[in-house]
């Protein structure tokens, strides 16, 4: 019998928000600004341009295992009609992007075989801190 998954395994989450450059960058915009403004996590660049497993443009919100709790609830009454991928990191990147993660809006394919199966052994799950400072107390 295989045993189940421990939580511990997780380091962090990521969130990627999905826009459109011409149609819903915009909404994009505001989104990235009021997560900033309310939570603790690291906001990542734009890529207009299409990089890694996303096979559309998007930006990357990094954050804590304690922070899930607030911002994900958030983020589903508050996406603005945008498609976001919620995913762990762990030791097992293929399995967080494609077995293990959450989708809030339209679920967008994401390309597989661009996502290593594991990290190196002398690797470890990214915990990268936080680079916002939120200005605003009522979530």
């Amino acid at each position: 019998m295989t045993q189940p998954k421990r939580i511990a395994e997780i380091a962090s989450y990521h969130a990627h928000i999905y826009y459109d450059v011409a149609k819903t960058k915009g909404d994009a915009e505001i989104l990235r600004r009021q997560i900033a403004e309310r939570f603790v996590v690291r906001v990542g660049n734009w890529h207009d341009e299409l990089v890694g497993p996303h096979l559309k443009s998007m930006y990357q919100i990094a954050f804590a295992v304690e922070v899930f709790p607030q911002l994900v609830p958030w983020l589903m009454l508050n996406h603005r009609g945008l498609s976001i991928i919620i995913h762990p990191n762990t030791d097992r990147p293929r399995d967080d992007h494609i077995v293990h993660a959450l989708w809030i809006g339209e679920k967008l394919p994401v390309k597989e075989d661009s996502l290593p199966e594991t990290i190196g052994a002398d690797e470890e799950p990214e915990r990268l801190g936080p680079n916002t400072t939120p200005s605003v107390t009522e979530i």
